[in-house]
């Protein structure tokens, strides 16, 4: 029961969308309207700006954050760990409060990571940095890292639940960048 609650929690935790509050009361605005009518990071940082898109990522970064650390406070293991991340990303791509319109887990996704294990954070950074260098697309190489990062578990002896979780919460990341990496794709094979 007390672990139900706290998928429950995670994913309503994942519906308080940072970019959504930030654009409706401090620049007057409805976000799902203007841009990309995407609600995360990138979209409020071209229409507002550096500090907006700062604020956005952290605030977003932040669930993932608290989430692991209620996992930790719960005692739960690894892969329960993973699991309330991966109720927060669906409560963030997919919030029931705006009609399942949601950012793209991005920013939820990295705070996790950090906090779930700074090692493997910092091999899924080295992988993006390095894909980076060969890509040169940001949308790419992080879908890249984000698509390595259970596999970079392996070897890090994480039991076949966490990698099986993680694979998932990669998974939904990459699902919701989807349109992005159609068009990255295709505007690739036109410059080519």
């Amino acid at each position: 029961m007390r672990e139900l609650l706290l998928f429950v929690f995670a994913y309503f935790l994942g519906n308080f969308l940072t970019a959504y509050v930030l654009a409706k009361f401090h620049y007057k605005t409805e976000i799902h309207n203007e841009g990309s009518g995407n609600v995360g990071a990138r979209n409020i940082g071209r229409l507002f700006g550096k500090g907006a898109f700062v604020i956005t990522f952290i605030g977003d970064a932040l669930k993932g954050f608290l989430i692991i650390m209620i996992a930790r406070l719960a005692e739960l293991p690894l892969y329960g760990e993973l699991l309330l991340l991966l109720f927060v990303v669906i409560g963030h791509v997919f919030p029931v409060f705006f009609r399942f319109k949601g950012g793209k887990g991005m920013s939820t996704f990295i705070g996790g990571v950090l906090t779930f294990n700074p090692i493997l954070f910092m091999w899924f950074a080295c992988v993006f940095l390095v894909s980076y260098v060969f890509i040169r697309s940001l949308t790419l190489a992080g879908m890249f890292a984000v698509a390595v990062l259970p596999i970079i578990m392996i070897p890090m002896s994480y039991d076949v639940a966490a990698i099986l979780v993680a694979s998932i919460v990669s998974a939904i990341i990459i699902f919701a960048h989807r349109q992005n990496i159609k068009e990255k794709i295709y505007k690739e094979r036109n410059i080519s």
